[in-house]
């Protein structure tokens, strides 16, 4: 019998785990790489798994992606969901705002989105980037956005998208126009954006 010192033996994840595992290394390689330059051999390194491993669970890349963009699009709906709750209307779309930053956390979100939503004219994946879309615009609408609000927030959302993809957090100290658009951008959150903002030196 182990004594109390001796460490406990590693529990052995679950298939559903190793899929959450795997879905989060490939929302940050697909983020970082775009779905034509991310292998399955990627993302199972990001993972810390086989190759065959993740081909077993997914079966093709494609299917990966659309899995990957699924997740992505589900934390993005219940973040939004969770922060709209109880919202004074002055207030909602600071907290539905304030939520989208928060989600930089999840390492290439935002990207792969912005990926996803540049893939209209794919067979698979066009269809299911559109919906996507539109399920962002109807819970704006339905959580109780106008048509204007709702607008100016995909635009200003699709900005962010861009700043995070061009690793523009990089030129912030060195550059004045950018400093001048983050500052623009997060005029509250600039120290916990640019703290958490992907860096071009990571490998994703």
């Amino acid at each position: 019998m182990p004594s109390p010192t001796e460490p406990a033996t590693a529990r052995r994840m679950s298939s559903e785990e190793r899929r959450e595992q795997i879905l989060a290394a490939a929302l940050a390689v697909f983020g970082a790489k775009g779905y034509v330059g991310t292998t399955t051999d990627d993302v199972a390194r990001a993972a810390g798994v086989s190759q065959p491993y993740v081909v077993r669970l997914f079966g093709t890349k494609e299917n990966l992606f659309v899995a990957a963009l699924d997740d992505a699009l589900g934390r993005l709906l219940q973040a939004f969901g969770e922060a709209a709750v109880g919202a004074a209307p002055d207030d909602l779309a600071e907290r539905v705002g304030h939520a989208y930053i928060e989600l930089l956390q999840v390492r290439g979100l935002h990207q792969t989105l912005s990926h996803a939503f540049l893939l209209g004219a794919h067979p698979v994946i066009g269809p299911r980037a559109r919906d996507g879309f539109a399920r962002v615009w109807e819970f704006l609408r339905e959580a109780g956005f106008d048509v204007a609000t709702a607008q100016a927030f995909l635009a200003q959302g699709m900005m962010i998208n861009s700043l995070f993809g061009l690793r523009l957090a990089d030129d912030y100290d060195t550059d004045p126009r950018v400093h001048e658009l983050f500052d623009a951008c997060f005029p509250t959150d600039k120290v916990r954006v640019l703290s958490m903002a992907p860096r071009a030196d990571e490998p994703w």
